[in-house]
């Protein structure tokens, strides 16, 4: 591919991006926070988890192998 060939190429290609863009269904303001507090509820619901684990795991090491 020659490097005019590419150069020429280039407005085709954003004009074909922008036509994709205006294809997309963005979401609207009330579903961003919904998903936004959906991502934060399952991250701490995680974190609770790990953390209990890793709390349950120390303390049986500590209690039954570090002595």
């Amino acid at each position: 591919m020659k490097v005019n060939d590419f150069f020429q190429k280039i407005p085709l290609f954003l004009k074909e991006v922008r036509m994709e863009i205006k294809k997309i269904n963005w979401p609207n303001r009330q579903e961003i926070l919904k998903y936004v507090l959906i991502v934060i509820g399952v991250s701490l619901v995680v974190s609770i988890y790990l953390g209990g684990l890793d709390f349950i795991f120390t303390f049986l090491l500590q209690k039954f192998i570090l002595k």
